[in-house]
């Protein structure tokens, strides 16, 4: 199975940027779609953005559509989340997210993910 530990998270005021990485362990990310959730304090877990494996297709919901941009280095078997204009609502933890989807390539899947990194803490101040 594989294994991923999330890092970059951090405080930032309001407009910065950060960037997130996701790197796995144990194994590739070949043939997984990845995708990032976020929890703040006292909410339900949200998607934020995902990559299909074979990094031609990426999903935003419209909270971060414009601001958020996922992406994929194969060679560094890490995926990336490109977090810029944040708001003070962005404030949780960050987590990424692996989902079995070798016959579906192309496949951005919202939900049903298998396996979680441990997650990173970023706070957007005002």
């Amino acid at each position: 199975q594989v294994q991923m530990v999330e890092s970059g998270g951090g405080l930032v005021q309001a407009g910065g940027s950060l960037r997130l990485s996701c790197a796995a362990s144990g194994r590739t990310f070949r043939g997984y779609a990845v995708g990032w959730f976020r929890q703040a304090l006292g909410k339900e877990r949200e998607f934020v953005a995902g990559i299909s494996w074979d990094g031609g297709a990426t999903n935003y919901p419209d909270s971060v559509k414009g601001r958020f941009t996922v992406s994929k280095n194969n060679a560094k078997n890490t995926v990336y989340l490109q977090m810029n204009s944040l708001k003070p609502e962005d404030t949780a933890v960050y987590y990424c997210a692996a989902k079995n989807a070798y016959y579906s390539p192309s496949y951005v899947p919202t939900m049903g993910y298998n396996y979680w990194g441990q997650g990173t803490q970023v706070t957007v101040s005002s």
